[in-house]
């Protein structure tokens, strides 16, 4: 005859609670040497986003020095930077190209 399993009671109850990882904004930075057509073109490409946003976007990087152009997980954040980067410079650009300015921060 097979021995009954003792059962387990926890010392004190435990509540499991599920954190949510805080948001993070990928924010795109002025950029004087790329065109705003370049930006709008790299912002589309990498976003989906319509024409009009792209422009509203690359028009507040350019107005008040930079712009969150995305929010949400820190791991898509970063490969959203990245994808960024990887459009590289504007070709229309003869000297001094370098990709768009981006970076991650905490969402306020």
């Amino acid at each position: 005859m097979a021995t009954p399993l003792p059962e387990v009671v926890p010392d004190q109850e435990t509540e499991t609670r599920t954190r949510r990882q805080p948001p993070y904004a990928v924010v795109l930075h002025n950029d004087d040497t790329n065109t705003m057509e370049f930006v709008v073109a790299v912002l589309r490409k990498v976003f989906g986003y319509t024409v009009e946003k792209c422009v509203k976007l690359m028009l507040e990087a350019h107005e008040k020095g930079k712009a969150a152009v995305w929010i949400g997980a820190l791991e898509v954040a970063e490969l959203k930077a990245d994808q960024i980067r990887s459009c590289g410079s504007d070709p229309f650009v003869k000297k001094g190209g370098h990709p768009l300015g981006v970076s991650i921060e905490p969402a306020a």
